[in-house]
Parts: C-alpha cells; sequence; structure tokens
C-alpha cells in the first residue's frame, strides 16, 4: 500500500473460536462432491466415518451404477476382495449389507492424510459488512483408496503360479533389522606366469563397522515406531459421521454459528518484541 492511495471503506473484524473447523481438499475431485443422479434417484446418500486417535477420515460416494458405465461381474469381482482387505485390516462395516447379500463394489471411498500447518490459518467471510475470522485446527487432503487392489493381485499371482512372478518378484525385501554384510569378491586365481615365479594367494575379509551398525539401528527404530502406528490405526474402530451437503438446510444452520455476535473489544497484551521472537521461533 502507497501513501498516496485513498482508503475507501473500514470495516470492523469479528474474532470466533466457536466451532472446530477444518479445511477438506479434493486434488483429484474435477467436480462437486455429491453422488452421481443415477445413485440418488435411488435413494443413496454420501456416508462417511472418523478414527479420532488416528485422525484419519473417510468419505463413501456411491458409484455411478448405469449399465453403460457399470460392471456388474467386474464389481461383485472387487467387492468381494474388498471385504477381504476390511476384514484383514479390522474395518469391516457392520449392518451395512443385508444377510446373504453377495458384496458388490459399489462405491469410492476417498480417505484423508493430514497436512501439516506452518502457521495459524484462519477462515474468512464478509457478512454484513463485517469480516468474520475463524481459525482453521486441521488441513485433510482427501484421495482414492484402493487398498483392495493388493488382494486381486495377490490373488492373480496364485493363480499364475511361479512364471508369473518370474519377472516381477525377487523375493522378500532385506529387513532392516539384520546388518548386511557386504558382499565378499571371490578369490582370483593366479595365473602361471611364464617367467619363474611364485604365486601369492590374496585373502579378502569384511568388518562391521560402527558407522553402518548405528545406521541400522537408527532405521529399525523407526520401523517399529511404523509398524507401531499402523497396528494402533488398524485396531481403532470407526465412527460413523452424518455427511451434509452444501446445499442441504444443516449445512446452512452451521454456517450461521460460524458468525460471531460478540461486540466487546479485543486489546493486544503482546508488544511488537515478544511477537517478533516468538515469530523467529522454527
Amino acid at each position: 500500500m502507497d501513501h498516496d492511495d485513498e482508503i475507501i471503506s473500514r470495516i470492523p473484524i469479528r474474532l470466533s473460536n466457536r466451532l472446530s473447523l477444518q479445511i477438506h481438499q479434493f486434488p483429484l475431485l474435477s467436480r462437486p462432491l455429491q453422488p452421481p443422479p443415477s445413485a440418488e434417484a435411488s435413494g443413496k446418500r454420501i456416508t462417511a466415518r472418523i478414527k479420532p486417535q488416528a485422525r484419519i477420515l473417510e468419505i463413501h460416494v456411491p458409484a455411478d451404477t448405469r449399465p453403460e458405465v457399470f460392471n456388474s461381474e467386474r464389481a461383485r469381482e472387487l467387492g468381494k476382495n474388498q471385504l477381504e482387505d476390511d476384514r484383514e485390516k479390522n474395518q469391516e462395516s457392520k449392518g451395512k449389507r443385508r444377510e446373504g447379500e453377495e458384496p458388490r463394489l459399489a462405491e469410492i471411498r476417498m480417505r484423508s492424510e493430514e497436512i501439516p500447518q506452518r502457521a495459524a490459518q484462519m477462515l474468512g467471510i464478509v457478512h454484513n459488512n463485517e469480516l468474520h475470522l475463524h481459525p482453521i485446527d486441521a488441513t485433510h487432503q482427501f484421495r482414492p483408496t484402493l487398498t483392495y487392489l493388493d488382494i486381486t493381485s495377490r490373488k492373480s499371482r496364485r493363480r499364475g503360479g511361479d512364471e508369473s512372478d518370474s519377472d516381477s518378484d525377487d523375493g522378500p525385501p532385506p529387513d532392516p533389522d539384520e546388518i548386511s554384510l557386504p558382499a565378499v569378491a571371490p578369490k582370483k586365481k593366479e595365473k602361471k606366469a611364464s617367467t619363474a615365479g611364485e604365486a601369492k594367494e590374496v585373502q579378502v575379509s569384511a568388518k562391521k563397522t560402527d558407522d553402518k551398525a548405528g545406521n541400522f539401528a537408527q532405521l529399525s527404530n523407526a520401523r517399529r515406531e511404523m509398524i507401531a502406528l499402523l497396528r494402533a490405526e488398524q485396531e481403532e474402530s470407526w465412527q460413523s459421521l452424518e455427511f451434509c451437503g452444501t446445499q442441504t438446510e444443516e449445512a446452512s444452520h452451521s454456517l450461521d454459528n460460524f458468525f460471531s455476535y460478540n461486540s466487546a473489544d479485543l486489546h493486544c497484551s503482546t508488544d511488537v518484541t515478544t511477537f517478533l521472537r516468538t515469530a523467529q521461533k522454527p
């Protein structure tokens, strides 16, 4: 802003923290988050669930089941694999499928990944010529989860036998807990010289170094922590959430709770020096 710029208007700023707000981003979504018309006509709605301790959310969007864009036979095959994958990870939904009903992949699951916030983020809305600010608690990015394809790949390898894995499967990955030694070069046979001379035998040995052992120990600890986090995530049960679209009455009521009607003035108790010192900390 230049000194010659004219101030057109001034509006009051209101700050509120009544709600727990989150930003949900969908980087791969090219259309609004809503069920397809065919699914909505049959009464299907978007559902959601959460694991509070692991801070993971899932949104289930009904698939477009029109015959021209939906393969029922393939959906039944993938549905069985998804059910098997859910059972292996203790994530099976209870009471969602009728007894005796064949599982079918009829929804797109979008799982969240929390994005760390480097600074304080605020959501602002201008309402009645006032700027209402509300802090953001967390930011999540949602992408489709296709873990059931691992079951599909595993079954195809079993049907194909060893020949199908000859090019892609070179055995299990190395265990970081085991310290591997560098390969020892084979002994080279000395060629007999044409001139009279004695052949010398060369021996090569490998020794463990403390640096490599320390690196493997750090990798092992990180691996254990990662396994512990994955185990805790799988053991935690899902909790159902109610999903409300932007055009619903519940969404409009929640928007009304966003605005602050408190007319009390805020007074800053922090001086400039303290603010600069806090801002310089990593």
